[in-house]
C-alpha cells in the first residue's frame, strides 16, 4: 500500500512547494486572468499558469515511482506538449485552430506509443453466445480518429468546466481517485498497477494546488492545467480501462470523468438548439447555474463535488456488479442536476412573461 500512497504524496508537496513560485513566474511573464466580460465570477486580476505546478508535481512523482515504458513515454512526451501549449496560451491566448490541432499532434504521440482504443465490447448476445468469442468488436482502421476523438474531447471537457475556483482540481482529483481505486480493486484490469500509481500522481498533484486555488483563489491553473489534466485522465483511461477491451470497465472512465462529459454535451446540445456557434461561450454551464439559483462560489463547488463523487461512487458499484447501487446512484446525481437546471428554466420563462 505505501508504494501505491508515495507518488501521490510526492506529487502534493511538490505542487503544494511549487505554487508560489508559479506565483511569482505568472506576474514576471504577464499570465494574468482579467475579469473583463461577464461571465468570469471573479472581479479582480489573479495569475493563472498554476498548472505548471500540477505539471511538475505530477511529473517528478512518475519519474520517481515507474518504470518508463513506451506507453508511459507517451503519454509524458503527449502531456508535456499540451502543456508547453498551455503555459503559451496563458501569456498570449492561441488561436482555437491552433490548440485543437496541437490537441491533435499529442493523441497521435499516443497513438504511435501503442495506446489506441483497439476494441469496443459486444453487449450483444444471440441465445447467449456473443458474436465474438472474445465479446469484443475490433476496430481496426477506426481505432485512430476514436482514439483522438477521445483525448481531444477529454481534454477540452476538462477545460471548459474550469470556471470557479476549485473546481477542475478537484473534480480532476475525484476522478483520478476514482480511476485509482478501481484499479486498485481490480488487479486483474490491464495495467492495474501502473494506472493507480500514475493516477495517484496526478490526484496528488492536484490536491496539492488545491489550497492556494479553492475560493478565494489566489491562482488559477489555466489552460495550462486544465488542458494537461485532461489529457493525463484521457491518455490513463485508455492505457488502464480502454485498451483492455473488459466489459464494464470502459464505462469506468466515462462515468469517473461524467461531470465535465455531461457538462459539455449539454453545452453543445444547448448552442445547437439555440443556433449559436458550439465553440461560443456562454453562461449556460452548470456552475453558472447554481450560481444563478442563489449558491456562491464555495457551495457550488462542494455540490459538483457531491456529483463527481455519486458518479465515481456508481463506476465502482458497477465493477462490483452492485447494479442496484449503481443505478441509485446515478438516479441521485440525475435529480441534483435537474434542480438547477429546471430552476433557469423556470426563471427564464417567467422574464419571457413579463417581456409581453
Amino acid at each position: 500500500m505505501t508504494r501505491f500512497v508515495l507518488p501521490a504524496v510526492l506529487g502534493a508537496i511538490i505542487s503544494f512547494l511549487a505554487t508560489p513560485v508559479v506565483k511569482k513566474l505568472a506576474y514576471k511573464v504577464g499570465a494574468i486572468d482579467v475579469p473583463n466580460d461577464d461571465r468570469r465570477v471573479h472581479k479582480n486580476p489573479i495569475p493563472r499558469l498554476g498548472g505548471l505546478a500540477i505539471f511538475l508535481g505530477f511529473i517528478i512523482s512518475v519519474f520517481v515511482f515507474l518504470q518508463i515504458d513506451k506507453y508511459i513515454l507517451g503519454m509524458l512526451i503527449g502531456g508535456s506538449i499540451i502543456a508547453i501549449m498551455g503555459i503559451v496560451d496563458d501569456i498570449k491566448p492561441l488561436p482555437a485552430k491552433v490548440k485543437l490541432l496541437v490537441q491533435i499532434i499529442a493523441a497521435c504521440i499516443l497513438i504511435k506509443s501503442g495506446m489506441k482504443v483497439e476494441y469496443v465490447t459486444n453487449f450483444f448476445q444471440i441465445d447467449g453466445i456473443r458474436f465474438l468469442s472474445k465479446g469484443t468488436i475490433a476496430l481496426g482502421i477506426l481505432s485512430i480518429p476514436i482514439t483522438i476523438f477521445w483525448v481531444v474531447g477529454i481534454t477540452n471537457t476538462v477545460n471548459l468546466i474550469d470556471g470557479l475556483d476549485g473546481l477542475a482540481a478537484g473534480i480532476s482529483a475525484i476522478a483520478a481517485l476514482t480511476l485509482a481505486y478501481v484499479a486498485y480493486a481490480n488487479p486483474q484490469l490491464y495495467n492495474s498497477e501502473q494506472t493507480v500509481m500514475m493516477t495517484l500522481a496526478l490526484a496528488g498533484s492536484c490536491l496539492g494546488f488545491l489550497p492556494y486555488n479553492f475560493n478565494p483563489a489566489k491562482i488559477f491553473m489555466g489552460d495550462t492545467g486544465s488542458l494537461f489534466l485532461g489529457f493525463m485522465l484521457a491518455a490513463i483511461s485508455i492505457n488502464g480501462f480502454i485498451k483492455g477491451a473488459t466489459a464494464l470497465a470502459m464505462v469506468v472512465p466515462i462515468l469517473a470523468l461524467g461531470l465535465p462529459i455531461f457538462d459539455t454535451t449539454f453545452a453543445i446540445l444547448r448552442r445547437a438548439l439555440n443556433g449559436r456557434p458550439i465553440m461560443e461561450a456562454d453562461k449556460g454551464h452548470l456552475h453558472h447555474r447554481l450560481l444563478s439559483i442563489g449558491l456562491g462560489q464555495k457551495r457550488a463547488v462542494l455540490v459538483l463535488y457531491a456529483i463527481s463523487f455519486l458518479l465515481g461512487s456508481s463506476a465502482v458499484f458497477l465493477l462490483k456488479q452492485k447494479y442496484v447501487d449503481s443505478a441509485i446512484m446515478l438516479a441521485i446525481t440525475a435529480a441534483i442536476v435537474a434542480v438547477p437546471i429546471n430552476q433557469t428554466w423556470i426563471e427564464k420563462q417567467k422574464t419571457s412573461n413579463n417581456k409581453e
